[in-house]
């Protein structure tokens, strides 16, 4: 039996009269069986949907859209409660996508009708919800008014292919909700100001719309575009916006916001919002940097086709749908300011602007048309078979019979040459508007060329070596011989063997040109042999030698970088650009620079966005090592770039945690108040002290405001106590799951109250508690190092003045002194690592941790007279500057120990970047050592 056939019977068991339909009607039913798995789970879900389809003229009208809106109304008008709203709101969906699927697949409508429909039915499914929830939620909570008593309404952008009118069958749906002014509601039983209104408003449409039930979902919703991403409050004002857009606003989202449209009717407040986004998205001058812009994203998205291995992909691919996307958004970006013709969202409107307008020849525009309508066409039925959003071509042998049947091909081979001539066709055409830059493999003497195509023993290698001036090539021989022989063991195919074939002769120019080829060689050979049979990463390097450059040196500077780019190859895409790879990302940009790049991952993937948030420091990370090695970033500027990324990843963590209990949970009462979260991330240890090194993991405590009494407000309700221990196991979740680009960071909890046996999260009450009667001096040693790195303005504040209290206590002196040295006692008998004529960076006498003591011990002592000063900072630098201008320490004695830390940090962290032992000879940093012994027998000596 067919699977056709199957699907027919299911449909049988379901609605037995369907047995005496039409012949003609049951073959037509049979063949959108066979090529839509959507279609069939559609109608035998609900098998009434058959008759409504044949029984009314939506399958032979080509503008049925034009009632959508009516007939959601009449559907809506008597609803009560929101579980109807979202039944009702599917089952329109399905209607109206299953007559979508009918003619495409079946009736051979036009690409172009379907995104009509789609984008349609997507903008009354949308304003219908929101329209119905306002109108709710304004009788619950009064109606949002401006200074002048006008009521304000919520606006929804609509990005992307719903914005251009052009969504796809199965997309989700980028919005952002913005409101005209700022004011509060009136006629509820209490005030609330219009954006707390606003971001409850969008938070029950995006449930409507979002939440998975027995009768599927609307549409998977994605508010990442909106200012500050996920950082970013759900709802925002247009004053608000348009500072946002002046002030922070990025090249990509002036790409994104060219099809940034208003849903639904275009009243005053439309109109507003449009002139106000404008001059943010079209320059007044001719703007040809957007080129630059454009080039670096298409550089983003080859580095993820890579990443994700997504071969045939018709999207993302070389001359696939975002290369058009791209020649159309740059010639509208450089000349739209100008020529207001240009200034279109739609993509095909686009195309015949930027052909009136002599940018590109019309001939040339009319080629990309066809090559685009046919991609989105293949695009549209892939996402038709299973209602699931795709853009790969299928592997199956039915799936790529259905494709082929729907798109009117006789077999594969030919369907595959027709889209390789279309592909092509586009990929022609960005090559010459966006550009792509490669650089043809080096010109190399012919002994490199023998040194790895000719089959030489041991000898006649060394002879060919020692012509090149080694004076030892037996190492470097004997490691070419293991590496040919590992490489003859592997599977490499075609392009990974031509690629080899250029690169190999090329790195080994290269590495007998070094201090230690034999090592160097073996350092990078680990990394090839991990990507033998992935030939686009051996292209990489082959095509691009300065990228092979750029890893050689990485490579024999570090054995850290070597093994981080054996381990996650991915990184290898970073040594394209020099420019970015020496000079890592600027300390304010990290945050929005994570959010950009894990737009790309939709939302509800929690294991692409946990592999997402790893490569991101992947990258990050090896930025700042090649920054490091090339001296452009001193010791505490490499600390503040590695503290900055983690405080970055830690909000992005704590965001999505916070996203995944929310929609299973609710929040707790005061935070849907409020919009507060009422939680906050403390960092204690390197990164409290912002002294962050390579291989740090990061000391956290969790704390919360909440009400332990309340409970929260979603589907299963749990008590506000239970909600922030969820939430605080969520992000330890997502921090330490190993992805294969392995964990995040390593978490350490123990420094919360009461250690391993305390809670995972305190409220503010119990840790203020803790620290007051119950914490041992070597945890108010700790608070010193202690600062917030993420939270609401109320619990930071609230956390501020509890430490402040702790560590400005009266204390006696003999008793703090006596407490200090034992406990450093304690560390050093079971810590210290260095034997005779050695000396341990961190634990001997005279080292890092002398160092931090003083620093923590002299806050406890002194802090009582001079709590502004001495409670202010968590870093051991300022808390020596600030000791001075307290009296408490001498210029000199402040000097002597910031040198000695810094010395003592700068050689471990050489050492740390070597994988070399924090271990030295005991000559090392003697007159540093001596210092810091010296203050420490001054202030806690016996």
């Amino acid at each position: 039996m067919t699977l056709a056939d199957r699907h027919w019977q299911r449909l049988l068991l379901q609605a037995p009269h369907y047995g005496e339909l039409a012949e003609a009607h049951r073959d037509e039913l049979l063949t959108l069986f066979a090529l839509s798995d959507f279609a069939a789970e559609a109608l035998i879900q609900e098998p009434t949907l058959l008759a409504e389809l044949l029984g009314s003229q939506a399958l032979h009208s080509d503008n049925r859209w034009q009632d959508y809106e009516s007939d959601l109304a009449a559907q809506l008008a008597d609803l009560t409660d929101e579980e109807a709203l979202k039944r009702t709101l599917r089952r329109f969906r399905r209607s109206r996508m299953l007559a979508i699927a009918w003619r495409e697949l079946l009736m051979g409508a036009e690409v172009e009708e379907s995104f009509v429909h789609l984008t349609k039915l997507a903008d009354t499914l949308i304003c219908g919800a929101r329209d119905w929830l306002y109108a709710k939620q304004c009788a619950e909570l009064g109606t949002p008014m401006d200074g002048d008593g006008n009521p304000q309404p919520l606006l929804i952008l609509g990005m992307g292919k719903l914005g251009g009118g052009e969504l796809n069958f199965s997309s989700d749906i980028d919005l952002i909700f913005t409101f005209p002014d700022n004011g509060y509601t009136v006629g509820g039983r209490r005030e609330l100001a219009n954006q707390q209104f606003f971001i409850k408003l969008g938070q029950r449409l995006i449930n409507a719309l979002h939440q998975p039930t027995q009768d599927g979902q609307v549409f998977r919703v994605d508010m990442r575009l909106r200012p500050f991403g996920e950082a970013g409050p759900l709802a925002i004002s247009f004053a608000a916006m348009e500072d946002y857009y002046q002030h922070h606003g990025r090249n990509w989202e002036r790409y994104a916001m060219v099809k940034a449209r208003v849903l639904g009717p275009q009243c005053q407040h439309a109109q507003g919002l449009t002139e106000l986004l404008r001059p943010f998205v079209f320059r007044r001058y001719i703007d040809f940097g957007v080129i630059d812009g454009l080039r670096q994203m298409k550089a983003m998205i080859a580095a993820e086709v890579r990443r994700k291995g997504l071969e045939g992909n018709i999207k993302l691919g070389a001359g696939g749908i975002r290369e058009v996307e791209f020649i159309a958004q740059a010639l509208q970006l450089i000349r739209g300011g100008r020529e207001p013709a240009l200034r279109v969202r739609h993509l095909p409107e686009a195309l015949a602007a930027i052909a009136q307008s002599g940018a590109l020849d019309g001939e040339r525009c009319t080629r990309l048309l066809q090559a685009y309508r046919f991609l989105r066409r293949v695009e549209n039925i892939l996402q038709e078979i299973g209602d699931q959003q795709t853009q790969t071509l299928p592997t199956e042998e039915r799936d790529r019979l259905r494709l082929i049947t729907a798109m009117d091909f006789t077999d594969w081979d030919s369907f595959m040459a027709y889209l390789d001539e279309e592909m092509a066709v586009v990929h022609q055409e960005f090559v010459a508007v966006v550009g792509e830059e490669k650089e043809a493999p080096a010109h190399l003497e012919q002994i490199w060329l023998d040194l790895w195509r000719t089959e030489l023993d041991a000898t006649e290698l060394d002879t060919l070596l020692a012509t090149q001036g080694m004076s030892d090539p037996a190492p470097l021989c004997a490691a070419l011989l293991r590496f040919k022989e590992e490489y003859r063991r592997r599977q490499v195919g075609p392009q990974g063997r031509i690629a080899l074939d250029w690169l190999m002769p090329e790195l080994l120019r290269l590495v007998v040109a070094s201090r230690e080829p034999a090592r160097l060689f073996e350092r990078v050979c680990t990394l090839l042999t991990r990507i033998f049979t992935r030939s686009a990463y051996l292209q990489l390097l082959a095509e691009n030698p300065a990228a092979l450059r750029q890893l050689v040196r990485l490579c024999d500077e570090s054995n850290l970088v070597s093994e981080q780019l054996a381990r996650y190859p991915i990184l290898l895409d970073e040594l394209l650009d020099p420019q970015h790879l020496y000079h890592p990302t600027p300390l304010d940009q990290y945050k929005p620079q994570l959010r950009q790049f894990l737009l790309r991952i939709p939302e509800e993937d929690v294991e692409q966005q946990m592999e997402a948030l790893r490569q991101f420091k992947q990258v990050q990370l090896l930025r700042i090592v090649a920054a490091d090695i090339a001296g452009a970033l001193p010791l505490m500027k490499v600390s503040d770039h590695l503290t900055w990324l983690a405080e970055a990843i830690t909000e992005e963590v704590v965001n999505q945690a916070w996203a995944q209990m929310s929609e299973r949970y609710g929040v707790p009462p005061e935070v849907a108040l409020s919009g507060q979260r009422g939680f906050a991330v403390v960092a204690y240890g390197k990164l409290g002290g912002i002294e962050l090194g390579y291989g740090s993991d990061l000391d956290l405590v969790f704390l919360h405001g909440g009400d332990p009494n309340g409970y929260t407000d979603g589907r299963k309700p749990i008590d506000s106590r239970q909600f922030y221990l969820r939430l605080a196991q969520r992000i330890l979740h997502l921090f330490s799951t190993r992805t294969p680009s392995g964990i995040l960071y390593e978490i350490d909890m123990r420094l919360r109250p009461s250690g391993d046996a305390g809670l995972l999260v305190s409220s503010l009450a119990a840790y203020e508690q803790y620290q007051q009667r119950e914490a041992w001096t070597w945890e108010h040693q700790a608070l010193v190092r202690a600062r917030p790195i993420y939270g609401d303005d109320a619990v930071v504040a609230e956390f501020a003045r509890i430490r402040r209290a702790v560590l400005a206590r009266g204390r006696d002196l003999p008793t703090l002194a006596k407490e200090v040295r034992e406990m450093r006692q304690k560390m050093r008998d079971h810590l210290l690592k260095a034997g005779e004529g050695e000396f341990d960076l961190k634990q001997s006498p005279g080292g890092m941790v002398d160092i931090e003591f003083i620093a923590q011990y002299l806050v406890l002592a002194h802090a009582f007279g001079e709590p502004d000063a001495l409670t202010r900072w968590s870093d051991n630098v300022r808390i020596f500057d600030e000791c001075v201008m307290a009296g408490v320490l001498t210029l000199e004695q402040a000097e002597g120990l910031k040198q000695a830390y810094l010395e003592i940090r700068n050689l471990g962290h050489r050492l740390n970047l070597s994988e070399i032992s924090r271990k030295v000879g005991d000559d090392q940093l003697r007159a540093e050592r001596q210092r810091v012994s010296q203050v420490w027998q001054r202030l806690l000596g016996e």
